[in-house]
């Protein structure tokens, strides 16, 4: 195998498969990252049985072959080279060169008869999203995603489709966000999946901000088809907790409030709040009043302007689970809604976006 191309071009597609690969296997090969030249085209794949990453791209193709190299190795070498052609030659014995300009390097690949193959997805059930819509559904939610291991369905997003609408869902136990938008899938399409957390990451990397992303649904895998890329991945098996249970049936007192501003108040006087201790947030009229202090440090208190108008309320927040929704949220005015100290808090932007977020008790 014997290939040229551009640099850009190389660690583009290096960097959307490298992070497919295994860093810990019993199976060498799963750190590694599989080429093939073929015609005019470079194929890239990487995989650790759970994600596979596939995409391609024009080069000026000498030898057509293929070979597996370390993936990260790889992947730092091509990025330290010199901007311009590099040259990729691939010798009998699975040595592979790699030239640019007066830089050689060799390392040692490996066949690729055994790198493993993606599943195929015989089926007909099949998503068009544009792509600027679903890496927004898992910004704004993906956050919420639980990483405690014995909580496995938790461990990812549940995506519902139904009814022309499309809906996605995480929560950790301690807060819940929620997104959904209708008109945006075919009626008699009717999928409950949950994607983990790593694959809906890794998506997230790899699309771009234009054109679509094709949704394949399997019986227990996914494939997301955008540009040039597949990205392949097995679903959470498991019943996802009754979500809608958490969601406060009754409106709190609302305040309409300028995102930036909410965020920025959160953000400085939490640096006064210790690890475990809540954010104070005092509804008063026309303004909100952020506040937190901690033992013998001492205390923060930041008001910022907003549309209020009722009764004096007084909740306590985790300031990070705050600071997750509202950095994420692209919106400039947000509502959220306080009932008192013992209830959840909610966050709106809309009828298309709901976080809520449980209560921290005030000293």
């Amino acid at each position: 195998m014997q290939i040229k191309a551009p640099k850009q071009e190389l660690i583009r597609c290096a960097q959307s498969v490298v992070n497919a690969t295994a860093t810990k296997s019993t199976l060498p090969i799963l750190s590694n990252i599989h080429l093939e030249a073929h015609k005019s085209k470079l194929y890239w794949s990487g995989t650790d049985l759970e994600i596979a990453i596939q995409t391609e791209m024009d080069a000026e193709v000498g030898e057509t072959g293929s070979i597996t190299v370390p993936g990260r190795k790889f992947y730092d070498i091509i990025k330290e080279l010199s901007d311009g052609e590099i040259e990729i030659t691939v010798r009998k014995n699975n040595t592979v060169e790699i030239e640019c300009g007066k830089a050689y390097f060799k390392i040692m690949g490996t066949p690729s008869d055994d790198f493993p193959k993606p599943p195929e997805l015989n089926t007909q059930e099949i998503l068009t999203l544009p792509q600027e819509v679903l890496k927004e559904f898992f910004a704004i939610t993906s956050f919420a995603v639980s990483h405690d291991e014995t909580r496995y369905v938790l461990n990812g997003v549940l995506m519902v489709v139904c009814g022309g609408e499309v809906k996605v869902v995480a929560t950790d136990g301690r807060r819940l966000s929620v997104v959904k938008r209708k008109g945006i899938s075919p009626e008699a399409l009717e999928k409950e999946v949950i994607i983990p957390a790593k694959t809906v990451h890794e998506l997230n990397r790899n699309m771009g901000g234009g054109g679509n992303v094709v949704v394949h649904f399997g019986e227990n895998q996914i494939r997301f088809d955008f540009d040039r890329t597949k990205l392949y991945s097995r679903l959470i098996e498991g019943q996802f907790p009754n979500y809608e249970q958490v969601i406060p049936k009754h409106k709190g007192k609302e305040i309409k409030i300028r995102r930036e501003d909410f965020l920025s108040a959160v953000k400085r006087v939490s640096l006064l709040a210790g690890s475990s201790q809540p954010v104070r947030l005092e509804l008063g009229k026309n303004r909100l009043t952020t506040s937190a202090q901690s033992g013998e440090v001492g205390e923060a208190r930041e008001e910022v302007d907003a549309h209020y108008s009722g009764d004096a309320v007084v909740a306590g927040f985790n300031p990070g689970f705050l600071m997750d929704a509202l950095k994420n949220i692209a919106l400039e005015e947000i509502s959220l809604e306080l009932e008192d100290a013992e209830k959840p808090g909610v966050i709106r932007t809309g009828d298309d976006y709901l976080y809520v977020v449980m209560p921290m008790q005030l000293s």
